[in-house]
């Protein structure tokens, strides 16, 4: 994973500060956040039983929860904690599981075609759009989201993120390097 990281790193853009790993010692869940150049992000791990018990209250189906369960789920916080606006754009964001090519977030497009062929009704569909973070968004200094990602990862595999956003008409981009899901 180093060598892989690396790689990254030369093709990617170096890491202005490495993302800071925190584990809730009630739940045992961990989060990686870090901050550079007008940004916070923070993914937590969600875990598969907090994911099913959330979609099966707003009226998906079990087979429907597992489908999504079978993600690697994560709460992502993004704050613009800068001066200026900022923008992302989550189809700008790609993540790496080993020498695999990098891989982009499952849309809310995606998912609504998943859902649709998985019979999922409207009212829970809708549901599962509110609770996503937004696809793009533009944030005055101060502003902040939070809403669910998914990532095709098994469970004991660590990935890196690649976070992207726009700010005074420049492009940046940062890493959160072994990212894992949680376990079931």
């Amino acid at each position: 994973m180093r060598l892989l990281s690396l790689t990254l790193l030369a093709l990617w853009g170096p890491i202005v500060k490495a993302a800071e790993l925190t584990v809730d010692t009630d739940t045992g869940l961990s989060s990686w956040q870090t901050e550079q150049a007008g940004i916070q992000v923070r993914l937590t791990q969600i875990s598969p039983d907090q994911a099913r018990a959330f979609y099966i209250a707003r009226g998906f189906s079990a087979a429907a929860t597992e489908r999504y369960v079978a993600e690697c789920v994560f709460m992502t916080v993004v704050r613009n904690v800068g001066e200026t606006p900022i923008q992302h754009r989550l189809a700008d964001w790609r993540y790496v599981v080993s020498d695999q090519p990098p891989q982009s977030i499952r849309s809310k497009t995606e998912w609504e075609r998943i859902w649709k062929k998985l019979g999922v009704k409207a009212s829970a569909r809708i549901a599962f759009t509110w609770a996503q973070i937004p696809s793009t968004q533009t944030f005055a200094p101060g502003d902040w989201n939070q809403g669910m990602t998914t990532y095709s990862v098994p469970r004991d595999t660590a990935f890196v993120l690649r976070f992207v956003w726009r700010a005074d008409g420049k492009t940046h981009s940062g890493l959160i390097e072994n990212v894992r899901c949680s376990h079931e």
